[in-house]
């Protein structure tokens, strides 16, 4: 019996060794089978992605960005005429909202000693001039001394200078346009008594007229005298003017520089103190028109857009936005050679490859 306990407890001891035995060489089997033969998603996990992404080939023009003012349209010139001497208004030439030409006499004064003055002193100038011819003749001929004529002389120029007086004193009861215009205002009436410095008319010169704007000191640098501008008025009506004026000291209330637009208004039709918007535009500079959906920021905060250059690796392009136009926004800074991202733009970073589903024409 005995003996049969020993038998037994052999077997199960040899049974137990084999059973191990072959267990170890299986997990070996499949550990060389795994060693031999990676996951699948091992293999996901090591393969690159690839987005794909839609792309299109950047359009440049050269741009001319519009900078957009509010102005009024003011005389071109504008003057007050005053009464140059004082008396009674004997002739009046002028009527609110008539034309007057430059050089027009269009007041006189009653002056009847002032004229008499002058005529006083054209007699006695050519009395002078007169007696002055004999004082050469004379001493030509060696009958008088050379004292004698310069005294004649300085008789005839006191003569004449006494006559420029008396003519400037006539001249001021007459009163002149400067320039032609109109007649914006009239203050006096035909008969009336009015003092030296009163108060008489205004004249507006409207052709051309102006439109005054003030451009910030931003936008300065882009505003230049002789370049084009366009005026929308008021009432509708859209014209092309010319840049006259670009002030080169700011007003200290609001640190703009006042610009002037002049319009061409030969029919006088424009009036002044009219509002009218004004659109000026800066030198034209290398831009691309983009959609605003596309524009993204930078890991940084930039603002900018994606692109694809021609090793197919997407990239950040920083732009700068310089106008706003009903087809998209206007931008400098796209590089040259590459293609602007225009779908899933914000799933891509630097340096990854992607994929272009399709080219579209901008």
């Amino acid at each position: 019996m005995p003996k049969l306990h020993r038998i037994a407890a052999l077997c199960v001891s040899l049974a137990a060794g084999a059973w191990v035995l072959s267990g170890e060489f299986s997990s070996v089997g499949s550990a060389e089978e795994a060693e031999g033969k990676e996951s699948p998603t091992t293999e996901t996990e090591k393969a690159p992605l690839v987005r794909t992404v839609a792309a299109v080939e950047p359009t440049f023009i050269d741009h001319s960005r519009a900078i957009r003012l509010s102005g009024i349209t003011a005389a071109d010139k504008r003057v007050s005429l005053a009464a140059r001497a004082e008396g009674v208004i004997a002739t009046l030439s002028l009527e609110k909202g008539a034309p007057v030409e430059a050089g027009a006499i269009v007041m006189t004064l009653e002056g009847p000693e002032a004229v008499a003055q002058e005529k006083i002193a054209e007699i006695a100038l050519a009395q002078k001039e007169r007696d002055l011819e004999v004082a050469e003749k004379l001493f030509a001929g060696g009958s008088t001394s050379e004292s004698n004529l310069t005294n004649a002389r300085s008789a005839r120029d006191a003569a004449l200078a006494e006559l420029n007086r008396a003519q400037a004193s006539a001249d001021r009861l007459e009163l002149k346009v400067p320039f032609s215009g109109i007649v914006d205002s009239l203050s006096v009436e035909l008969g009336e008594w009015v003092q030296t410095g009163a108060p008489v008319a205004t004249i507006l010169s409207l052709d051309p007229i102006l439109v005054k704007a003030e451009v910030s000191e931003v936008d300065l640098a882009s505003v230049s005298v002789g370049s084009t501008a366009k005026v929308r008025l008021v009432n509708g009506q859209e014209m092309d003017g010319t840049i006259r004026l670009v002030a080169r000291e700011a007003s200290a209330e609001t640190r703009t520089y006042p610009v002037e637009i002049a319009l061409p208004n030969p029919d006088l039709t424009l009036p002044s103190g009219m509002t009218a918007e004004v659109a000026l535009f800066a030198a034209p500079v290398r831009a691309v028109v983009v959609p605003r959906s596309i524009i993204t920021l930078s890991e940084t905060g930039e603002l900018g857009l994606r692109v694809v250059g021609a090793d197919g690796l997407a990239q950040f392009a920083t732009v700068t936005i310089i106008d706003d136009t009903p087809d998209g926004l206007v931008v400098t800074g796209v590089p040259e050679g590459v293609r602007i991202i225009t779908a899933g733009q914000d799933l891509v970073r630097n340096g990854e490859p992607v994929e272009v589903a399709a080219e579209v024409g901008q």
